[in-house]
């Protein structure tokens, strides 16, 4: 089910990216603005605080030096009126120490006085600013004589209404540019919105009615107009192919006429025709039909004798050796109940019972091992992942992984492949196929253990990989050489052999693998089979 794709209109987008802009420029150009005030209010506040220290202490010079006090304090009793300044200290430079001793001090209304500033005079040379007040100190002189030094604490509580008043006046402002910018905005959607709009519509119309007479209007906007412009020119092109289709379509309709006329007449013939061939054909079938069934009922009465007589055999033995194992059961509970059991006859039958629950345990492994093969024979489960492998060095492990089976009958061995071939394919169901190839030519194909031969032709052809696998044996038997990859299909029945060998490489290769698996029925001395691998 496809995702849902959110939507949103023209009208909408515009209105919103148009505010959003603005309300970024004007928050932009505030904080600016309010920042470059609030930091030129600040400096100005310090400088005329500066400038009324360097009054008081131009004043304080003569009161200091004659040490009138009186005078002073007076004199800083009009700072009263003044809300900047809330502490005043004046201090004096004593003659015998020449260290600043207090004078005087001046502390406005609702104001606490503040501690001595004697130990900060060479700090406060320069202003300290806090968050809530200004403080500095200046030094007094009279006639060009250090007679003193004047302390004084501002008040920043000015600077923190006119934040306010500025905070307000610009949200005021701004509101009032967002709403001027709203209406702006909505003038504008409509006159890019309602050319779009119109031409949605008449797109509807054609849509739906297969109106192609209509025709987009002009409007004042370049790029809608170059649109309508472009939508014109394809209505019209539409409109003159949709009349050449019609006297085609005319046209056509006039040659079927003639041509069906044609075609009776032909039918009539090919009609008796006909039906004389469907005569043969279905005779054909059922003799066909016939044969098919012939051969399921052959393969099938095949396999059952192959699955009836291998599972048998081992199932048989186990019966067998049960029954024995009961028999011997019954004489140790004989002699158990007459109170007649020995140590020898007790250890005779342990000895029986584990050789004959070991012979009982291997014919069932046994039975289990060959419908284990009967299961992989029928489905094969392929979960191999397809991974890049080196043929020669493939055929090389196999070689190496089945060496004790190849002692026996010591066969030469020729790879004809060249080093570094490497393919894409599974390499699990090939090893499979290859040992099941070799270990059919050791145990059917080579009679003794000398002059055996096995050769491995490989050979790359653009995508696809040909392996054909020979041996010098005895060959297959010609009575199941057409029948050699049909399931219990074996010549050496009731020795060892379940035929289910070459079923299971012929299953490998055709469906875990992808590929084709012949045997070259004209080869007289030993086996050859040709697989084809994409």
């Amino acid at each position: 089910m496809p995702r849902k794709v959110h939507q949103s209109s023209i009208r909408k987008a515009l209105i919103n990216l148009i505010m959003l802009i603005t309300a970024i420029c004007l928050s932009l150009s505030i904080s600016i603005s309010t920042y470059l005030s609030v930091k030129e209010q600040k400096q100005l506040i310090v400088s005329k605080l500066v400038i009324l220290a360097e009054i008081v202490a131009f004043d304080a010079g003569k009161s200091v030096f004659e040490d009138d006090r009186e005078t002073e304090e007076k004199r800083l009793k009009y700072f009263e009126k003044t809300p900047l300044v809330k502490n005043i200290h004046v201090y004096s430079i004593e003659q015998a120490s020449q260290k600043p001793v207090f004078f005087i001090s001046f502390n406005a209304k609702k104001t606490p006085p503040v501690p001595l500033r004697i130990d900060s005079i060479e700090e406060l040379k320069t202003p300290r600013i806090t968050h809530e007040d200004i403080e500095l100190i200046k030094p007094i002189f009279h006639n060009e004589k250090l007679v003193g030094h004047v302390y004084m604490r501002g008040s920043l509580e000015s600077l923190d209404d006119y934040i306010k008043q500025k905070i307000v006046v610009d949200i005021l402002l701004t509101l009032l540019i967002l709403v001027v910018v709203y209406f702006i905005a909505i003038n504008v959607q409509k006159r890019i919105a309602r050319p779009i709009e119109r031409l949605s519509m008449l797109l509807q119309d054609v849509s739906k009615n297969h109106n192609y007479d209509v025709r987009a209007p002009v409007t004042d906007v370049k790029e809608i107009s170059a649109l309508s412009n472009s939508l014109n020119i394809m209505l019209t092109r539409t409109q003159k192919q949709l009349t050449r289709h019609e006297k085609d379509k005319e046209e056509i309709k006039q040659l079927n006429q003639g041509l069906e006329e044609k075609v009776n007449q032909r039918t009539i013939a090919l009609r008796e025709a006909n039906q004389e061939l469907l005569s043969t054909l279905e005779r054909m079938h059922q003799y066909q039909t016939q044969i098919v069934e012939n051969e399921k009922m052959a393969s099938l009465g095949q396999m059952v004798a192959g699955v009836a007589h291998e599972v048998n055999t081992p199932i048989g033995l186990g019966i067998t050796s049960s029954t024995l194992l009961r028999d011997k059961l019954a004489d140790l509970q004989i002699s158990f109940d007459d109170k007649k059991l020995t140590s020898n006859q007790l250890k005779r039958f342990i000895d029986d019972g584990i050789e004959n629950l070991d012979l009982i345990y291997r014919n069932l492994n046994r039975a289990a091992d060959l419908i284990s093969t009967f299961k992989k024979v029928a489905v094969i489960q392929d979960d191999d992942v397809t991974t890049y492998i080196n043929i020669h060095k493939l055929i090389t492990d196999v070689l190496t992984s089945i060496s004790s089976e190849l002692e026996e009958k010591k066969p030469v061995i020729n790879i004809n492949c060249a080093t570094d071939l490497t393919v894409e394919s599974k390499s699990e169901p090939l090893q499979q196929v290859l040992i099941q190839l070799i270990t059919n030519s050791l145990l059917h194909g080579f009679v003794g253990n000398e002059n055996n031969e096995i050769q491995f032709d490989v050979e790359l052809t653009g995508k696809k990989l040909t392996i054909i696998y020979s041996d010098n044996g005895q060959g297959v038997d010609k009575k199941i050489k057409h029948r050699i990859f049909d399931p219990f299909v074996t010549s050496k029945r009731g020795q060892g052999a379940s035929g289910l060998g070459m079923h299971l490489v012929y299953n490998l290769v055709t469906q875990a693998l992808g590929g084709h698996i012949l045997i070259d029925l004209e080869k007289k001395r030993g086996a050859r089979f040709i697989i084809t691998i994409p």
